[in-house]
């Protein structure tokens, strides 16, 4: 095992960071034998990991467990401010064990050289980043992947991202984030995969699988980070960063599976995050981090801490001071802090005072190492430096095509009274709306390095693909000012300027695609709101130009559900496109046209009203539910008085240019289960897919269960006036939940089935088990 070096090294450092590693070599040799190949090499693995952590100082170790912020440009001379010259000459002795922000392969190579040529083992460093949804090429937002229902969309997806990534000097990617969240409040829910914890748990083992590969020791996978361990997604109302106050139940039935998932899918490393739990910050839960993520669920990766959520611990009032917060946290098993710098100025002195044992700090500088042995860095420490990589692997065709792929299999049709949809391509068009010619807010929040204005606007879509005569007019204004690093919208002064506009080629044309809906900075990190209607005039005017033109088709673009019960009325069609990234307008154009057929399902409700929020098809059944046999004026049951209790999209729902009837459905005792069938006939004259969604009730448990929970789903192409069969099969595992001990428990008795197109229009059978 070597290290490729500059040919300036000396001899004196070569021969400082070959000697810690000599007897490595030395003991892996006597384990190259081994029948299993897997055993041998993580038994080799294993050998060199404690043979390095035998000679390493406590410094050192330490030094292992700490995440710097790369704030200054490593291709130029460090700045004379102290913290860059601390920064710089801590890397150098070895006191840093990752770093964040340092972007493109020139810089990671500079960073890089400093650690392993200057520090006396030459351990490398990992490189990390928030690669969400792509690096420069957008895919669409993660809630919009899981529109799709697919997890090859994902795979492909963060395939793609991961190559980008890596041929740019990167390592490690901050996702995917997987918080189940019921509350469209929440701006970080457009980073997740939804309501419902069967199907985030499906995607967050894609997104992983494409992040990582089949090995991470491939050139271009790299490590993946489950986050925020957990229940991030259920801050109190909706507000980011706030406390979460849930019940053990509702922990592990519903806000931690997708990260079991995301464990069996071999995750490199865990983050956790800013919230408390039931009182006691995450960061600092060590039933969360050592009990079960380690212990229960065997996790061999590292975990992280979020930004700066170890000094956090002092503001949530849990910790008295840094030191302490340092010791809570580690003992914890948040094995890396982000940026915070509490490690690096308590650990030593805490693990010399017995606050925290070396053996924890082992623990952790022994996950990390693993993870930087598995990607290969000490074969080769600029594995990820590459200059014509990066030239040759970004933005490529190939990658822009994928990007279209993604997009338009995560687009869902709400709406389409009257088969306004497709469009004839001889039609003229007229297009309105601020969204339509946006060539940036189709890249989304959290949209890494893609460059500023460079997606694919809806009106450059049209324009790409319509044969007819497409106009434009803005109509409405919604946001003002530069777009580039925008913390605070500036949200325009509603004025109907535009309207007459709009109007007049709306009366010329054939019809109407209007673009509705949020700028993409209303969604993300810190960016919560408490009113999650349209803002501005865009109802008005959406009014106005159907009195003039009948046939509007509304293209949604958001990154939560929206409350839009008038727009759901007055307009004929509506498609939701999410934010679609960086061929977000061709994607727009493909569905509108005809040329792909819609098959997306919503991961989440769409409410009615705001008030509705935390809104979710999975809820439990109050002593007094919602029942058809009330007397109209008996007020006492669980309702509204002002608004529906349902959504008004409900989870799972979803249209196609063609038709499906669901029919002949089978439920019998299986083995170890139950097996269901179900027949799915294509009634349309176009081919098209649809996804068939199976949901359970558990009709009587020691704990309340949800009214439908989904447990599977197929996705399935069938061809016009085709019928498929979709069969199921579901154990006593699958049919099992936990109680509220936290242990996962199979209760006999009477199950209800349901199979069908969403969460509301099923077919269903009951069966008793024993």
């Amino acid at each position: 095992m070597a290290y490729p070096t500059p040919t300036n090294l000396s001899m004196s450092n070569l021969t400082k960071q070959f000697i810690p590693l000599l007897f490595i070599s030395i003991i892996v040799i006597s384990c190259t034998d081994s029948s299993s190949d897997k055993v041998s090499e993580k038994l080799s693995t294993d050998l060199k990991i404690d043979s390095l952590l035998a000679v390493m100082t406590l410094e050192e170790k330490v030094g292992q467990t700490n995440l710097y912020n790369g704030t200054w440009d490593f291709t130029g001379p460090v700045p004379k401010d102290d913290n860059a010259q601390e920064k710089a000459e801590n890397i150098k002795k070895g006191k840093v064990g990752a770093m964040l922000n340092v972007l493109t392969v020139d810089a990671v190579r500079e960073a890089q050289e400093m650690a392993v040529n200057e520090s006396r083992l030459g351990i490398p460093m990992l490189f990390g980043y928030d690669v969400v949804h792509g690096y420069k090429t957008m895919l669409p937002i993660p809630l919009a992947q899981a529109s799709s229902w697919d997890q090859e969309v994902a795979i492909a997806g963060n395939r793609l991202a991961a190559k980008e990534a890596a041929s740019s000097g990167l390592s490690w990617a901050f996702a995917p984030m997987i918080d189940v969240s019921r509350d469209s409040r929440w701006g970080r829910i457009m980073e997740g995969g939804g309501e419902d914890p069967y199907l985030t748990s499906i995607m967050a083992k894609g997104w992983v699988k494409g992040f990582q590969g089949d090995n991470l020791s491939d050139r271009y996978s790299i490590a993946a980070c489950a986050k925020h361990f957990a229940a991030y997604g259920f801050a109190e109302a909706g507000r980011e960063y706030n406390t979460t106050d849930i019940s053990i139940n509702t922990l592990h039935n519903i806000a931690l599976p997708p990260f079991q998932a995301a464990i069996e899918a071999g995750v490199a490393s865990v983050m956790n995050g800013f919230n408390d739990l039931n009182g006691v910050p995450v960061t600092a839960d060590s039933y969360l981090q050592r009990d079960l993520l380690k212990g229960d669920w065997g996790f061999e990766g590292f975990v992280v801490s979020d930004y700066n959520s170890t000094i956090e611990l002092v503001e949530h009032g849990y910790s008295k001071d840094l030191k302490q917060a340092a010791a809570d946290a580690f003992n914890a098993g948040s094995d890396m802090e982000m940026d915070s710098r509490s490690y690096e100025r308590n650990l030593k002195l805490v693990v010399e005072e017995g606050l925290v044992s070396e053996a924890y700090l082992d623990d952790a500088v022994r996950r990390i190492l693993k993870i930087k042995f598995d990607l290969g860095l000490f074969d080769n420490p600029y594995k990820y430096c590459d200059a014509i990589a990066e030239q040759e692997n970004i933005l490529t065709e190939e990658n822009l095509a994928v990007a279209r792929d993604a997009a338009r299999k995560s687009m869902v049709l709400l709406k389409n009274e009257g088969e306004l949809l497709p469009l004839d391509k001889k039609q003229t068009v007229a297009v309105i709306g601020q969204l339509a010619n946006s060539k940036d807010i189709p890249l989304g929040s959290w949209r890494a390095k893609a460059i500023p204005n460079s997606a694919v606007s809806v009106l450059e879509g049209i324009q790409n693909t319509s044969e007819g005569r497409v106009s434009f007019a803005q109509g409405y204004t919604l946001t003002e000012g530069d777009r580039v690093f925008i913390y605070e919208l500036n949200f325009a002064k509603p004025t109907k300027s535009g309207f007459a506009e709009a109007r007049r080629i709306a009366a010329a044309a054939d019809v109407v695609v209007m673009a509705m809906g949020e700028d993409c900075f209303q969604s993300g990190e810190g960016r919560s709101q408490v009113d999650i209607t349209l803002k501005g005039n865009q109802l008005d005017l959406l009014i106005e130009v159907l009195k003039v033109n009948k046939k509007v088709v509304v293209v949604l673009m958001n990154g939560r559900p929206v409350a839009i019960p008038e727009l759901m009325e007055a307009a004929p069609a509506v498609l939701e496109t999410w934010y679609g990234g960086s061929e977000a307008g061709n994607a727009i154009a493909d569905i509108l046209y005809g040329d792909f057929n819609p098959s997306g399902k919503l991961p989440v409700s769409f409410p009615y009203y705001t008030g509705q929020e935390p809104l979710y098809y999975n809820k439990k059944s109050s002593g007094r539910p919602e029942r058809n046999d009330y007397d109209a004026e008996m007020v006492f049951w669980s309702h509204y008085t002002d608004s529906p209790n349902e959504a008004l999209l409900p989870f799972g729902h979803g249209l196609s240019y063609t038709t499906f009837e669901y029919q002949n459905l089978e439920v019998a005792k299986s083995s170890d289960g139950i097996s269901i069938s179900v027949e799915v006939t294509n009634t349309g004259n176009v081919a098209g897919t649809e996804v068939a969604q199976l949901y359970i009730r558990d009709i009587t448990a020691s704990i309340t269960r949800p009214v439908k929970e989904l447990k599977g789903f197929e996705k399935i192409a069938i061809e016009e006036g085709q019928t498929a069969k979709v069969s199921f099969n579901l154990s006593r595992d699958e049919l099992s939940f936990y109680n509220n001990q936290g242990e996962k428990v199979f209760e006999p008795g009477e199950f209800e089935v349901f199979v069908g197109t969403s969460s509301v229009d099923v077919l269903s059978k009951k069966i008793t088990l024993e």
